[in-house]
């Protein structure tokens, strides 16, 4: 069975349309990680709040220091299709189940 140079040609040319990086001007999508962490929210987080109202107004942290319970790290990233990195980074450290300190982490 012989394959035409047409239909040769057709299925290459199919399967490279489907590698769009190659292609300029192709689609990208913003990609978020982490947790949504915005100048607002943080801003509503006190000094002397409890876990609850910390987590009610951030969410869950992304990390809990296994061998310090009183650190909660929250990191927010995004790739933009631009080609950009955005990042956030804060820790919230507590001290008899309430805030004790709020670190902004501009790196």
């Amino acid at each position: 069975m012989k394959i035409s140079s047409s239909v040769l040609l057709l299925s290459v040319a199919l399967l490279l349309s489907a590698c769009s990086g190659f292609f300029p001007g192709s689609y990208r999508i913003d990609i978020p990680q982490g947790n949504l962490v915005t100048e607002e929210k943080v801003s509503e987080v006190t000094i002397g709040m409890n876990r609850r109202q910390v987590q009610r107004i951030l969410g869950s942290p992304l990390l809990v220091d296994t061998f310090n319970q009183n650190r909660w790290d929250y990191f927010y990233s995004v790739d933009t299709k631009k080609g950009t990195n955005i990042e956030y980074h804060i820790t919230i450290v507590f001290k008899d189940e309430v805030v004790k300190e709020i670190i902004k982490n501009d790196d």
